[in-house]
């Protein structure tokens, strides 16, 4: 199984699973078994990153959401990867995405500027 497939299998048996930090919070921890607990920590890293982008998506189609004129939003995450920034960006009724750039070469200014000349049809 891999991270998708394991987060989908918990909520199907009505697990509730959050990345907090470098932590994962399961509950309810009545339903925990000791082979849950072992295959949670087999796949934690990967398991975090889900919930994280998993997380990003939800911000930015909130942000969407929060006003009906903007067509596109976007969010960067600057602290769950220390060599990277994550930008999360949502195209209403198109799509939402992610881009991956080196802390060295992200530039805010610059990338507003291109998504500002992207024609959305």
């Amino acid at each position: 199984m891999n991270a998708i497939e394991i987060i989908k299998y918990l909520r199907q048996h009505e697990f509730t699973i959050k990345a907090d930090g470098e932590y994962l919070e399961l509950s309810p921890p009545e339903k925990i078994t000791e082979e849950l607990v072992q295959r949670l920590r087999k796949h934690k890293p990967a398991l975090i990153a889900e919930l994280k982008c998993e997380q990003r998506r939800l911000k930015v189609l909130a942000k969407l959401a929060e006003k009906l004129e903007t067509k596109r939003a976007i969010i960067t995450d600057l602290e769950s990867d220390f060599e990277n920034a994550i930008l999360t960006i949502a195209i209403r009724d198109q799509c939402t995405f992610e881009i991956i750039i080196s802390h060295e070469k992200y530039d805010a200014f610059l990338i507003l500027e291109l998504i500002n000349k992207v024609q959305i049809h």
